[in-house]
């Protein structure tokens, strides 16, 4: 009979392995010696703690689903059980044990990151829900847009939810897109119908801008573009490429205008500068009128001068208050002494000075004989107030004297 720490075989072949409950018969030995069948049921038990040692590793280093750690951790408790095999079994059933406490834990742990995942899953979609409901009265139609789709990107990247929390979180999140949708449709639509209209308005405008391309009429004209632009800026954008092609043509006929009108100034303007250097010279002839010896030479001179002066046509605009203004200057000298030579001869005006002489020198003379008597008497304060009004009317007597010898020059 040969035996070990773990087993023995007995006379008859059969092999025992050694328990804590006791002994128990793993088998028989026939074809060979006691020590070979030992040997032989010993490798089953390397077998079997091989195979724990495989699972061990895969529970702690691996990634092994916990269900299919527990299946291969009952089918080696099984095998361990009823092994048929020499060994310390019992070492084997208590590393089993322990694994199954390992494989427990893993599995509460899986549970609970499980639980989180789904309430950081549902927090994060509500989080979703709630940006794309406040983005769905949006009108940044662009950025709106944007962010909406990488939601649903951001959506289809999180894991799901138990059907019914998924399925209401996902109708609101759905919902609120389909609001913005359908907002900014019907504001493109309006869009579309606004800038539809503002081409058949600027269509108008085009033509009529073209239909004054030819004109003449400086003036009128440039005014009437400015309020074609004044229209065109108040009729709103059509379509990018109807817009361009019609500002091309409404900017087209403008500029044919206002070149014609820009050719047709500076022609004038040569013209005027021509009028400039003769009404110049004209004003060397009407200045050398002054000063004035024959007042009927003098408007003759005037008379002739002022008719040449209108002949010769406009001048550039700044300089016409110069010119003007030294014309009128010689126009005023013989107006002044065209006055002058009617007040010298007035007969009503000089009966009407002779008249205020004769008034006033009665008066001075009044004057001066009440003056004499108060010095006679020595009344000093008569004296004085008699000087103060006859050095007044003196003084008056003596221009209406300057006056009337005026008359008869």
């Amino acid at each position: 009979m040969s035996s070990d720490p773990w087993g023995r075989v007995d006379e008859q072949g059969t092999v025992y392995v050694r328990t804590a409950e006791g002994e128990r018969v793993v088998g028989s030995w026939q074809a060979g010696s006691p020590e070979e069948a030992l040997a032989y049921f010993e490798r089953k038990y390397q077998g079997l703690e091989a195979e724990i040692g495989l699972l061990e590793h895969r529970v702690r280093k691996t990634d092994l689903a916990a269900k299919d750690a527990q299946v291969a951790l009952d089918h080696l408790r099984e095998q361990v059980t009823e092994a048929h095999a020499v060994g310390d079994l019992a070492s084997l059933a208590q590393r089993l044990e322990t694994l199954a406490g390992e494989i427990e834990s893993r599995q509460a742990e899986r549970k609970a990151a499980r639980a989180k995942a789904q309430d950081d899953a549902r927090t994060a979609k509500e989080k979703l829900v709630a940006e794309a409901e406040a983005l769905a009265e949006s009108t940044q139609w662009r950025e709106a847009g944007d962010r909406l789709r990488a939601l649903v990107d951001t959506w289809k990247g999180l894991p799901r939810l138990d059907r019914k929390s998924d399925d209401e979180l996902w109708h609101r999140f759905s919902h609120a897109r389909s609001v913005f949708s359908k907002h900014r449709k019907a504001h493109f639509a309006t869009l579309d119908a606004e800038r539809e209209t503002a081409r058949a308005a600027k269509e108008k405008l085009v033509a009529e801008a073209e239909a004054l391309a030819a004109s003449t009429e400086w003036g009128d004209t440039a005014a009437a573009y400015r309020d074609l632009m004044a229209q065109w800026k108040a009729a709103g954008r059509a379509q990018r490429d109807a817009e361009e092609e019609l500002w091309a043509r409404f900017r087209g006929a403008q500029d044919v205008f206002f070149q014609a009108r820009a050719a047709a100034f500076s022609e004038r303007d040569a013209e005027q500068g021509e009028n400039q250097k003769l009404k110049e010279a004209l004003l060397v002839e009407a200045e050398a009128i002054l000063p004035i010896t024959d007042l009927k030479t003098a408007k003759a001179a005037l008379r002739e001068i002022s008719e040449r002066w209108e002949a010769i046509g406009h001048v550039p605009r700044d300089a016409r208050p110069k010119l003007d203004g030294r014309l009128n200057a010689v126009e005023r000298a013989v107006r002044e002494a065209e006055d002058a030579e009617w007040q010298r001869s007035n007969p009503e005006a000089k009966a009407r000075a002779a008249g205020m002489t004769g008034l006033l020198q009665a008066a001075v003379d009044r004057l001066q004989a009440d003056l004499d008597k108060a010095r006679a008497t020595g009344n000093a304060n008569k004296v004085a107030k008699l000087e103060s009004e006859l050095a007044g009317r003196q003084a008056l007597l003596d221009q209406a004297q300057k006056s009337l010898q005026e008359f008869s020059g």
